[in-house]
């Protein structure tokens, strides 16, 4: 099924409740469906519906994306990469470059996987989600939307539609970084910080991590660790710890639990540097 436009598509879901999922890119759905973990009787492509891919930024209300934008177009946007540096490195850290050209940044949230290299980032961007369904649109905070592994908190006939990305505050950087296996594989663990600073002072911090908990999340205690105080290199290392301190790993087959909070000290710590280093000097 291809509706042309996003009523259409709420309209399909709600007829085929249960028994149909939507498609984007593919890159996740494809993958289980040939494992067999989903086994939707039908399919409702969103990739002809307008108005959901793209971007758009205003300096004072923000960024807009798509919910089907590719990760390639994230990776190879100029306005990205001056504006929301952090999404440039999850979108470089993403798989494949095939990969890239086809995965959608609504289906890796979506997904719902503790570990998704973009639910971190945007979490750490404070983003806002818009959903339609039968009953309207809505708008919803990103922390929050995770509700558990491969879950989200909306309804089998809604649809994510587009990311809301406030518009950074002066003197601030941010940064992303995934520790996998290999390059292309899921994240062991990854971290992103936005870093507002007055001098050498943290006016504000936002510092979210994935693959650390069942669900990607902020780390309210490590921010709380820096805010409003000097950006010295012990309040880094502190920052860092109470990070670690407060995530929720788990062993798997990818990693134990104690190297996850070793990773990510680690990923934090250069985290809030790499932010430091990149804020503009007006």
């Amino acid at each position: 099924m291809e509706p042309r436009s996003v009523q259409e598509a709420v309209r399909l879901l709600a007829e085929h409740n249960g028994e149909i999922k939507v498609l984007a890119g593919g890159t996740d759905l494809l993958v289980s469906m040939k494992l067999r973990r989903l086994k939707p009787r039908y399919l409702v492509s969103i990739m002809k519906i307008p108005g959901l891919q793209g971007m758009s930024f205003n300096p004072e209300s923000g960024l807009r994306i798509g919910a089907a934008t590719t990760i390639r177009s994230l990776e190879r946007s100029a306005l990205i990469a001056q504006h929301y540096p952090l999404l440039s490195d999850a979108a470089k850290s993403f798989a494949s470059v095939q990969v890239r050209n086809m995965a959608t940044l609504g289906g890796n949230i979506c997904s719902a996987s503790p570990g998704a290299d973009f639910a971190t980032s945007l979490l750490a961007l404070n983003t806002q989600v818009k959903i339609v369904g039968p009953d309207g649109e809505r708008t919803a905070s990103l922390e929050g939307f995770f509700t558990g592994p491969d879950r989200c908190a909306f309804r089998p006939d809604e649809i994510l539609t587009e990311f809301l990305i406030p518009s950074p505050k002066p003197k601030t950087g941010s940064a992303f970084m995934k520790l996998g296996r290999v390059s292309m594989d899921l994240a062991k663990v990854n971290a992103a910080v936005v870093l507002t600073v007055d001098g050498d002072f943290c006016k504000d911090v936002s510092i979210a991590l994935g693959a650390a908990a069942p669900t990607p999340m902020k780390a309210r205690k490590a921010e709380a660790v820096l805010r409003g105080r000097k950006l010295t290199n012990e309040a880094i290392e502190k920052a860092a710890q109470a990070a670690s301190a407060e995530a929720q790993p788990r062993t798997s087959f990818r990693s134990t639990a104690q190297y996850k909070r070793e990773a990510i000290k680690v990923l934090v710590r250069h985290c809030l540097m790499l932010a430091f280093e990149r804020k503009p000097s007006k």
